[in-house]
């Protein structure tokens, strides 16, 4: 079943706390989100870069068979968006260094006519109203699904409770959950969020997992108890690709049942999980881009067994 994001494609500074940095890596949500997705389902890709876009970079997604980048602009006399974050030493937070925004000033790029029947739509992290434009491109959506952040809560909530009005799910960490309700209890926050419309929130809780909050039950997952942790950046979005091309590959097997359901959500936040765990390895997208589908496999049967509650004494 086709699935589409939109989202950022950048150029990233990373320095982890070790004092190791990184300068002019690939990042951005939407090609971590994209490259995840492509290990369980075609995802299709809609984002800009500037005419500094590195032909380096733009030849990581060729690594990805199933990435249709058909819709990545190249736009004459623009920057490509720059970020620069310094995690701290618990990786599980980081400064902003620097934020360059060059083409994500300008107009959002234009949704090919070939991509406009997708039926499984991520708006990856953007303006909610530039999200909610999106997603009306596409009649004929089974799921749709964003992701936020705290400058958007703080900035644009008026035009973010617009947009929960119109989704079938949100992803957020826990932080901007908190942000948003008021709520330091995730799964008060959860509820509270699901009075704006959705019919259900994922919260990220980064080394502790991600809560489901959904109408009809909570759930939650742990993180994999990733032995190497290189370089967080990216994880979050790659664990939303990993959802959403599972989904995604349900409907495309002809799967009959909800996209959206309590059992199918909870099911594929484990694909997303697992995706993540990989990206975490190493720097940018060097280690999805040298992932091969075995390994993915195998931990996902490790995973499997580690959350599985045998019944009994």
């Amino acid at each position: 079943m086709s699935l589409i994001v939109t989202g950022t494609i950048g150029i990233d500074t990373i320095q982890t706390p070790d004092g190791t940095q990184r300068d002019d890596v690939l990042g951005g949500s939407g090609i971590y989100f994209a490259a995840a997705a492509s290990f369980f389902n075609p995802v299709r890709l809609v984002a800009v870069v500037g005419e500094d876009f590195p032909a380096e970079h733009r030849a990581v997604f060729d690594r990805f068979p199933n990435l249709d980048a058909g819709g990545l602009e190249v736009r004459a006399g623009a920057k490509t968006f720059r970020w620069g974050g310094r995690y701290l030493d618990n990786m599980d937070h980081r400064d902003t260094m620097f934020t360059e925004l060059g083409v994500l000033g300008e107009k959002p790029p234009v949704v090919p006519d070939a991509f406009r029947d997708s039926r499984y739509v991520f708006l990856a992290n953007g303006h909610p109203a530039t999200q909610l434009g999106f997603l009306e491109q596409f009649p004929e959506c089974t799921l749709s699904v964003a992701d936020t952040m705290d400058l958007w809560i703080n900035t644009a909530r008026d035009d973010l409770e617009t947009l929960l009005g119109r989704v079938d799910g949100l992803v957020l960490n826990y932080d901007e959950a908190e942000l948003f309700t008021g709520k330091r209890n995730t799964v008060a926050a959860g509820k509270h969020l699901l009075e704006h419309g959705p019919r259900f929130v994922v919260i990220k809780k980064g080394e502790h997992g991600a809560l489901l909050v959904h109408r009809d039950g909570v759930t939650a997952l742990p993180a994999y108890p990733a032995e190497i942790v290189v370089d967080p950046t990216g994880a979050g979005d790659s664990f939303a690709g990993g959802m959403m091309g599972h989904l995604a590959s349900l409907g495309a097997s002809g799967h009959q049942g909800d996209p959206a359901s309590l059992r199918s959500i909870h099911r594929a936040m484990a694909f997303g999980t697992v995706i993540a765990s990989f990206t975490i390895e190493s720097f940018s997208l060097e280690r999805l881009s040298s992932l091969d589908s075995g390994e993915v496999e195998e931990r996902l049967d490790e995973f499997a067994r580690m959350v599985r509650v045998d019944e009994g004494a």
